[in-house]
């Protein structure tokens, strides 16, 4: 029996499948306008993308065959892209090797104007990208950047030695930028006070360039700031006393410049809310102010290496530094005697006094600090003797150091079974409580012993601000030859003393 259709029903299918045609033409054609993203971008703005990348990578990257659709189906990496108008747009663009398909650049990279025809860029970071120093040397563009000044907010420059000239004045228009980071590039010159300008900056690290001259004052108008780091340049001069109203700030970083000096501001104690001061490697003078106790939340605090800083360590309070977590103070001229203030800062786990003009005996008590894991006190003139116990020596190893210190001496132990743990360079007290004379037989063997491994130990200096501790030769402290060489010499000395 055969089943028949009859006209109506055939013109309903008819109907069903034209509609159904129609339906996937119109899904494919806005597929291929808009892709799977559901918003077009705009023509402009992808070719200023394409033609951007391509400044940076290469000619031979063609974007518009390998990602048609930048913002959509097919991403670039260190490309992101934000709807404005229900259209896309390039809001951040990543430059470097920090993923392994990220877009990295060629031999004879360089900077377009293309980068700033992308309307809504919100950041822009190059990093690694400018390497040579020699053959390909690129400079910042000079007048393009106020074409992003409502837009940009974080600007970045990292590891780009080929990346040369000066700091465009420019720069100082972005007036929405947050954060402005030139770090370890080959910029020269002086620092352009335009930067001044960029009242809404949190972050301005210009480290590890080649900066010359003085910090313009201006900087310390800078309000909403909360890391300044312009360390390992070649700044001069004295600290403006404009920084006392950097009253955000919770780092500053000036180490390593080599030629800032004068007298450190009073206003410093103004930065109530800092949390690392790092001035080491210049040539300030003065002496340590007496306001920097009002710098109440300080974790780290670096002035090793200015050998003219000289004074003392009892001007200051230290007890109302009770967050203080590190203290670095080598080489820096100071004399006088070492405060009991000093032990009760709490917190304290690393204390670096050593290479200075200290005398007295140290406080025992430092050795109580819940937390201290590092104390230098060698190269001074201290005097007495190291009252410290025994398991202090051996809980701290090699980053406890007094050696050079002619007349400092140690106590021997009661028991044969402590005399592992001695400090090393430093000579058995005599009974009359100084330190030994006596270099004849077995004491002459324990103080070569002794003074043979100060080499080690003069290997043995961190960088404070790095967070970095001091380990053995083989990385993990002292090996087991070590310990046995101590016991042996503990043993001959006990000896010498009491036989």
């Amino acid at each position: 029996m055969k089943m028949s259709v009859g006209p109506p029903l055939c013109f309903l299918i008819m109907l069903l499948l034209l509609s159904l045609s129609l339906f996937s033409v119109s899904c494919r054609g806005q597929e291929q306008e808009n892709g799977s993203s559901g918003a077009p971008m705009e023509r402009g703005e992808q070719e200023a993308l394409y033609s951007a990348i391509q400044g940076f990578v290469g000619k031979w990257w063609n974007g518009s065959d390998l990602y048609p659709d930048p913002c959509g189906w097919t991403p670039i990496q260190g490309v992101e892209c934000d709807l404005y108008n229900g259209s896309w747009y390039v809001s951040a663009l990543n430059i470097g090797p920090v993923y392994e398909n990220s877009l990295r650049c060629a031999p004879d990279a360089e900077l377009t104007h293309h980068l700033f025809e992308l309307k809504h860029l919100t950041s822009l970071s190059v990093y690694s990208c400018f390497s040579s120093t020699r053959r390909n040397t690129v400079r910042v563009s000079i007048s393009s950047w106020g074409r992003l000044s409502n837009t940009l907010e974080s600007l970045e420059f990292r590891s780009n030695p080929g990346l040369v000239g000066t700091i465009p004045t420019s720069i100082g228009s972005l007036k929405q930028l947050q954060s402005l980071v030139i770090l370890e590039n080959g910029l020269t010159g002086p620092l352009p006070m335009e930067l001044a300008n960029l009242i809404s900056l949190k972050r301005l690290v210009l480290s590890s360039n080649g900066f010359v001259g003085q910090i313009p004052p201006a900087f310390g108008g800078l309000n909403s700031l909360l890391i300044l780091d312009c360390s390992r340049n070649n700044l001069s001069g004295p600290l403006p006393l404009t920084f006392g109203g950097l009253t955000s700030l919770l780092k500053l970083d000036l180490s390593s410049n080599g030629n800032l000096d004068g007298f450190l501001p009073r206003e410093l104690g103004n930065l109530r809310n800092l949390t690392l001061l790092d001035i080491g490697g210049n040539k300030f003078s003065g002496g340590l102010i007496r306001d920097i106790q009002g710098m109440i939340s300080l974790k780290e605090m670096v002035m090793s290496n200015n050998p003219t800083l000289r004074g003392d360590l009892t001007s200051i309070e230290w007890a109302n530094l009770q967050d203080l977590e590190a203290l670095e103070l080598s080489y820096t001229g100071l004399t006088g005697r070492i405060p009991e203030s000093m032990t009760q800062l709490k917190r304290l786990r690393f204390l670096g006094l050593s290479d200075n003009s200290l005398l007295g005996t140290p406080p025992p008590e430092l050795a109580s600090l819940p937390y201290i894991s590092s104390l230098y006190l060698n190269g001074n003139n201290l005097t007495g003797q190291l009252d410290f116990p025994g398991t202090f020596y051996g809980k701290m190893g090699r980053r406890f150091s007094a050696w050079n210190n002619p007349n400092l001496c140690w106590r021997p132990p009661l028991t044969p079974w402590s005399a592992v743990n001695v400090p090393v360079g430093v000579r058995p007290c005599s009974e009359g409580g100084n330190a030994s004379s006596s270099r004849s037989g077995s004491s002459l063997l324990v103080t070569e012993m002794s003074e043979g491994l100060d080499v080690l130990h003069q290997d043995s200096q961190i960088e404070v601000s790095l967070g970095c501790r001091s380990r053995g030769v083989d990385g993990s402290g002292w090996g087991s030859r070590s310990k046995e060489m101590m016991a042996l010499s503990a043993w001959v000395l006990l000896l010498v003393v009491f036989v």
